[in-house]
């Protein structure tokens, strides 16, 4: 894959992220915190594609995206290493409440998710903005 297709690949997956972290806070507003805690699973799962893309790499596995990001960004610090537990309380939340039929997840539980999640975008927004800029004639 040209350099110009993996930058158009890794924009069009942050902005996947942020539409997604969007949509999360309108449902949020509905009550529905079982779908605002896949959005922002979903969110971060993109910001997470969208750093790979330049990499060229991407898995048909959640298990494999999660692998190489942590493998490649976190524990080199490209990224921070606290983005690590963010990943994980947020697939713990969305299995919980896209698989299990009794799950349930409070308001406060949800809303905090969220913050997890922008919070995740934000700061692979940077990153991705800095190498964007750095990737332009």
């Amino acid at each position: 894959m040209r350099e110009t297709d993996k930058l158009s690949l890794s924009k069009a997956r942050l902005a996947l992220a942020k539409e997604r972290l969007g949509y999360a806070k309108q449902i949020l507003e509905l009550g529905d915190y079982k779908t605002v805690a896949n959005r922002s699973y979903y969110a971060v799962f993109s910001a997470m594609r969208a750093v790979l893309a330049l990499d060229g790499f991407d898995s048909k596995k959640h298990s494999g995206v999660i692998a190489e990001f942590r493998r490649k960004y976190l524990k080199t610090e490209i990224l921070p290493r606290e983005l690590s537990p963010i990943i994980r309380d947020l697939v713990d939340v969305r299995q919980g409440s896209d698989y299990d039929d009794f799950y349930l997840i409070s308001r406060d539980e949800v809303a905090q998710q969220l913050v997890k999640a922008e919070e995740f975008v934000s700061i692979v927004e940077q990153y991705l903005t800095t190498v964007y800029a750095k990737s332009t004639p």
